[in-house]
């Protein structure tokens, strides 16, 4: 009989439309991933398939919710206002912004459970005979989900595709998970093609690898440290093996764009090193854009004036503007869009609600925000957005960077930071320190989706911007109480 996985969500369907405020849990379902062995054990999976729904699996981290939503939400270049009626969804994004989520948070639940799940799926694709290509593919792939759940939880389960239903997975802590997860890419790394810069770079490549190695490392004083809020310790040996596996990056043919949105763009060129291939990037600007924009948005995610001051304006990363030339979805600018917005024959849009010209302010409170609050945010245009990137060259460029100044050579970093401020046309800095190199760090990977990641590294997570006290024990976020229920081996983190 054949192997059947089943993942669950471990709600009702009634509760998942408003988990937030739901504490019904089904108190006998399983973890979220369920192997039901049959009397024969395990049935290998078709591979050749297999890896290929992992890899459409990916478009999770396009979505604006889950895990998205839990790495930028939670920081200070990122605001969900209420508006009226609209964005309200019983306080998922304000618990967020405020950081007053607790373990019934449904973006926290729905991350969790597709991370787990996506990890697993890659376990039973290496237990079914992959050639070492297959495997090694495999192990990047559970490398990589699993990476962010040992970034968000601090623990990862793991479950063994020999276990049934009534066997409980182990739980990882952190430091297991770190070793764990490089263990994987270590010896995935021979095995996987060595593949140049591409926006077709869908699959597991060497560069790919070395990316999150080199990511790994960086962060390792955190995922290593006594405690999950640090203070943190960073050793010149993990910072050097960090610029050894950028280095291995470059070697195989990427660097910089010249033009900085041709990134995110589909006529990029030098950066894109792993993509998400099925589906668009359109929740980027959906997520941000007015409804009275072409296209039509949802009206909203906002920077935060802090945020954006932090640039100069001849800083060409803060923005282009529209072509404004009649052609489809020229009225939207580039970058970060403020002031009087406008068609594509060049006209000033008018608020169908409140009948003023629609002007985007630097203003925006969390609650009760009038239309055209908030600067709003464009990165990958819908005119000539390309595939969604999850590793670009600028990031790896940057980690770099930091390692270099982190291992002590902060000449080194400087040449390294102005080299890129020079190509982006900002002034250069006469020096580097962590703090105006977290400036620029925020300036080159702005709404990209892993800025908690880099607030909790440099000490900024819980000291950021916002009205309410954020308790350090928020670096971590809670056990979802529903795998708590369905895992003993499960503990739930300090604080919830």
């Amino acid at each position: 009989m054949k192997t059947s996985q089943i993942y669950k969500i471990m709600v009702t369907g009634v509760c998942m439309a408003t988990l937030s405020a739901c504490t019904d849990l089904v108190n006998d379902e399983k973890d979220s991933v369920v192997n039901e062995v049959a009397e024969g054990g395990f049935a290998p999976v078709n591979v050749v398939e297999s890896l290929a729904s992992a890899y459409k699996d990916l478009s999770t981290y396009s979505d604006q919710a889950g895990i998205y939503a839990l790495g930028e939400h939670t920081t200070a270049e990122m605001i969900p206002p209420t508006r009226g009626v609209d964005w309200g969804d019983n306080g998922v994004w304000r618990t967020l912004d405020q950081h007053t989520w607790d373990a019934s948070h449904s973006y926290i639940l729905s991350a969790w459970n597709a991370l787990n799940q996506r990890a697993y799926k890659a376990t039973e694709i290496i237990a079914s005979n992959p050639t070492a290509v297959q495997k090694a593919e495999a192990q990047f792939l559970r490398a990589y989900n699993m990476y962010w759940v040992m970034d968000y939880w601090g623990v990862v389960p793991f479950r063994e595709v020999t276990q049934g239903v009534n066997d409980l997975p182990k739980v990882l802590n952190r430091s297991e998970a770190f070793d764990y997860i490089i263990k994987d890419l270590e010896e995935a790394l021979p095995n996987l093609p060595k593949k140049g810069p591409s926006i077709a770079n869908g699959t597991a490549s060497k560069a790919a690898a070395n990316f999150l190695l080199a990511k790994l490392y960086l962060n390792k004083a955190v995922y290593k440290g006594a405690t999950a809020e640090g203070p943190y310790t960073f050793d010149k040996a993990d910072m050097d093996k960090v610029a050894t596996y950028v280095d291995a990056i470059t070697a195989d043919g990427y660097a910089l764009e010249k033009d900085y949105f041709s990134a995110f763009s589909s006529a990029a060129k030098t950066e894109p090193i792993f993509n998400v291939q099925e589906g668009t990037a359109q929740n980027r600007w959906m997520m941000t854009l007015h409804y009275g924009q072409n296209p039509s948005g949802w009206n909203g995610f906002a920077t935060l004036a802090d945020f954006y001051d932090t640039f100069e304006a001849k800083d060409t990363r803060i923005g282009k503007p529209a072509k404004k030339d009649g052609t489809q979805f020229s009225g939207i600018s580039y970058g970060f869009l403020i002031g009087q917005q406008y068609d594509e024959k060049g006209k000033a849009i008018i608020d169908t609600r409140t009948q003023k010209p629609l002007q985007f302010t630097k203003d925006v409170p969390l609650a009760g925000a009038a239309t055209d609050k908030g600067i709003r945010v464009i990165k990958y245009h819908p005119a000539n957005a390309g595939k969604y990137l999850l590793m670009r060259y600028a990031e790896a460029y940057l980690m770099k960077a930091e390692a270099t100044l982190r291992g002590g050579n902060a000449a080194g970093a400087l040449t390294q930071v102005n080299a890129l401020r020079t190509l982006r046309g900002a002034t250069a800095l006469a020096s580097l320190t962590e703090a105006n190199l977290f400036d620029e760090i925020g300036r080159e990977l702005y709404w990209e989706g892993f800025k908690r990641t880099t607030e909790i590294r440099f000490g900024k997570f819980t000291t950021g911007t916002g009205t309410s006290v954020k308790e350090a024990y928020t670096v971590l976020y809670p056990i979802p109480s529903a795998a708590l229920v369905s895992n003993a081996n499960l503990e739930q983190n300090p604080g919830y």
